[in-house]
């Protein structure tokens, strides 16, 4: 039996229950740690004193954007065999790579000859803008006018891990917090019923990094991303009771609420002056709403037949992804403000990280991915969503203009793809560029470029986002971080 005298924290975790994944992790979050640093209800603009409204929700300048659906292709998506053609390995296929000025050619993996590979892959022009798609994305390259590419992105490293941890956390090493969780720690949940950072991960797996990519690093842990099995029978663990729990009744439910009341009551008298104890009664809460909340975010029949069949849910290739591209467009209406949603596990296999061969690796691949992306670009549009919100295909690193293997390719920092497309983002642009090979990018663009123009569009100026950590004020671009004017609407 369990008093009053019961430390408080350990009676939590003994009754987590429903509660031990997702309020424990991040609807816990409101825990020990306050974030009141981020919660700027207003600012000086020319003088003026402007309030949350005034900036859109921004909280240093009008935000133009409210919500994010990031799409990440884990493993590597290769450049010149998707949106960055270059005719020279055609010219130059089956030939030793060689850059020339005696500049130094290195395989990660292994690469023996370093041959030049030629895509094998078609590429044609589309839309207005006549943007270069490859064939292996045809659904996409029917929305090309609608996207601003960044075609010259570049990483620190080759390594799946370290690279994933840069893209996501603008550092190569764990401990940091991801893009999500500083948008969740800057501008807080639009919602009550939901929380602001959700991950969905592929049905096959966690990608590189695992979790770690989702963290909240040195930020409460209600900031880390809550993750969404979206093919599993209770998308988000432990947020109801197991079917065989029927020792959980409503009646002892309500008298472990009753009893929790109590302690709290009892906490509040012996702490008047800790504000930590409100924070998580408001995790609990948000936790209980989530119970009536979330399942209706996941409940797919009022979702028309076409609409369902334009995501790709009656094509096993397409499922997958399908369905997690439709639930996020059903989050961000609900009031999500971050969704991730992956493709590819870690591993050797069944990923972006196409090193044996291309030639069948990718099409199986991308063919999982292209008609929900297309899809979820002309649902958002079609609703008017594009007004507040963004949409992101990004990737950890490229890969090499020389083949592996039979026909694969390596790793590469040199050079990388990503596009934007949505509020605040100019249509069928291209920005950036990488050499006639593929190899390097000649207009670099860094994690902190992309991040800190991400930041922008939010309302936030990415020098300003900060949290004092071990003596450092941190950020998310670090000490770097410019905007991408040319894409900026």
């Amino acid at each position: 039996m369990t008093d009053a005298s019961t430390p408080r924290r350990e009676f939590l975790a003994n009754i987590g229950g429903g509660f031990s994944g997702i309020a424990l992790a991040h609807l816990l979050g409101q825990d020990l740690c306050g974030d009141d640093a981020a919660r700027s209800t207003g600012t000086e603009l020319n003088g003026t004193r402007l309030s949350g409204t005034d900036l859109n929700g921004g909280i240093h300048h009008p935000a133009k954007v409210k919500r994010i659906v990031q799409l990440f292709m884990n493993g590597g998506a290769s450049p010149m065999d998707t949106f960055d053609p270059k005719p020279r390995l055609a010219e130059l296929h089956g030939q030793q790579f060689d850059p020339g000025d005696g500049q130094k050619v290195e395989s990660v993996t292994g690469s023996p000859g370093f041959k030049v590979l030629k895509s094998p892959f078609e590429f044609r022009q589309h839309g207005e803008s006549g943007r270069w798609v490859s064939s292996v994305f045809p659904k996409t390259a029917g929305v090309v006018d609608e996207l601003a590419f960044l075609t010259s992105m570049v990483s620190k490293s080759n390594v799946h891990g370290l690279a994933s941890y840069m893209q996501n956390t603008g550092f190569t090493l764990p401990g940091f917090p991801c893009m999500g969780a500083w948008v969740s720690y800057a501008l807080g949940r639009i919602s009550d019923d939901l929380p602001a950072f959700v991950v969905m991960p592929d049905a096959k797996g966690l990608p590189y990094n695992n979790q770690g990519n989702f963290t909240a690093g040195f930020l409460a842990a209600q900031h880390q991303g809550t993750l969404v099995k979206a093919s599993a029978a209770n998308p988000i663990a432990h947020l109801l009771p197991p079917n065989n729990a029927g020792y959980i009744t409503d009646q002892s439910e309500t008298a472990g609420r009753a009893l929790l009341e109590m302690l709290n009551r009892n906490h509040a008298i012996r702490h008047s002056g800790d504000s930590r104890l409100q924070a998580r009664i408001e995790s609990y809460e948000l936790a209980a709403r989530m119970q009536l909340s979330a399942p209706g975010v996941f409940d797919l029949s009022g979702e028309s037949d076409t609409m369902q069949t334009e995501y790709g849910l009656n094509d096993k290739v397409t499922e997958d992804f399908g369905r997690r591209c439709l639930l996020a467009r059903r989050m961000l209406e609900r009031g999500v403000r971050f969704v991730q949603v992956w493709s590819g596990p870690s591993g050797a296999a069944n990923n972006w990280d196409n090193h044996s061969n291309i030639d069948k690796e990718l099409p199986y691949i991308a063919r999982q991915v292209d008609q929900p992306i297309a899809a979820l670009v002309r649902d958002l549009k079609s609703r008017g969503m594009f007004e507040d919100s963004l949409v992101i295909w990004t990737t950890e690193f490229g890969r090499m203009p020389f083949s592996q293997g039979s026909g694969g390719r390596d790793h590469n920092q040199g050079t990388f793809v990503t596009w934007l497309a949505g509020a605040g983002v100019k249509r069928g642009v291209t920005h950036g560029r990488s050499d006639e090979w593929g190899w390097k990018a000649v207009d670099p663009i860094w994690c902190y470029d992309l991040h800190a123009t991400i930041l922008h569009l939010l309302g936030i100026d990415h020098t300003k986002l900060t949290y004092r950590h071990n003596g450092i004020d941190r950020r998310l671009t670090d000490v770097h971080g410019h905007l991408i004017q040319d894409i900026l609407d």
